[in-house]
């Protein structure tokens, strides 16, 4: 199976226009914000203290976490046209089996979702210090690493149970583009959660994605709300609902909860998509042996 991530890491980072366009729906979001959006922002924002840093994290919580969806789905892409052009026929053949070649295929997604999170945070990062003067704590550093494994685990399993019904890359293009649209709107990065219509906000609740950006904006931005709402908890919590730092059900969520939810998605969907599989190399397997 080690050989199969091996071939899918290589094929996929070759790919160098690939892995820019794989990036480019969480840049998007990052230039829209310089262009557009932050000068608004601050304007309704301007006097909570440190408020420019405040959005520059705020930002860069969101970003990853489209990055995290994105580039897993688009690595997913190299599944889709193994099946289409009957390389997989071919892969399934050698001693890796159906299914560790599947999972071969999820693990490079992983790997891939992680190291171009940590690349966007590079990049934004060492954009807004540079600009702005952003500084992070080690805390918050080594917080936002870890989560980047965990978000990317998240998407890939969830990015799976889409693309196993996927026979054509072309369609994947076309569904790649609709979901890359669609996410920079459901984790409140093009427009803060709060103000969207009510049942975008309820909508929200749905996508494992909000959850991930809520944790790296808590992070992120932990220090900075502390000072800004100091004495100020009520109005901290409303900030923290409107701007998606933290979700709101019939209260806000902890951190822990937030990780409780994003654990019960996992564990559903891992479920979900090993089954399929499963019963789909069943299925093959009784179809070969009635031929």
């Amino acid at each position: 199976m080690l050989a199969m991530i091996k071939r899918n890491l290589l094929l996929y980072f070759r790919d160098h226009s690939g892995v820019f366009f794989s990036l480019l729906g969480a840049l998007i979001s990052f230039v829209l914000y310089l262009v557009f959006l932050k000068k608004n922002m601050l304007a309704s924002w301007h006097q909570m203290p440190d408020a420019k840093l405040m959005l520059d994290t705020w930002l860069i919580g969101g970003t990853l976490a489209i990055t995290s969806i994105t580039t897993t789905l688009t690595s997913l892409a190299l599944m889709v046209t193994d099946k289409e052009k009957h390389i997989a026929d071919d892969l399934t053949l050698t001693d890796a089996g159906p299914l560790h070649l599947f999972t071969s295929y999820l693990i490079s997604a992983a790997v891939i979702g992680t190291l171009t999170q940590l690349a966007m945070f590079g990049i934004m990062w060492g954009g807004f210090y540079l600009t702005d003067g952003l500084t992070l704590s080690g805390t918050a550093v080594l917080n936002t690493l870890g989560l980047m494994v965990t978000s990317s685990l998240l998407a890939v399993v969830v990015n799976a149970a889409i693309v196993q019904g996927i026979h054509t890359v072309d369609s994947l293009g076309k569904l790649g583009t609709i979901i890359g649209t669609a996410a920079g709107f459901l984790v409140g990065t093009y427009i803060p959660i709060g103000a969207l219509p009510s049942f975008a906000q309820s909508m929200v609740k749905f996508i494992p994605g909000s959850y991930v950006a809520a944790l790296y904006r808590q992070f992120l931005m932990d220090d900075k709300l502390k000072s800004a709402f100091a004495g100020h908890l009520a109005t901290r919590h409303t900030f923290e609902r409107l701007m998606g730092i933290r979700l709101n059900w019939s209260t806000l969520l902890t951190q822990q909860e937030t990780y409780l939810i994003m654990g019960l998605i996992f564990s559903g969907t891992v479920v979900l998509v090993f089954g399929l599989k499963w019963l789909q190399i069943q299925r093959r397997r009784q179809y070969l042996r009635e031929r």
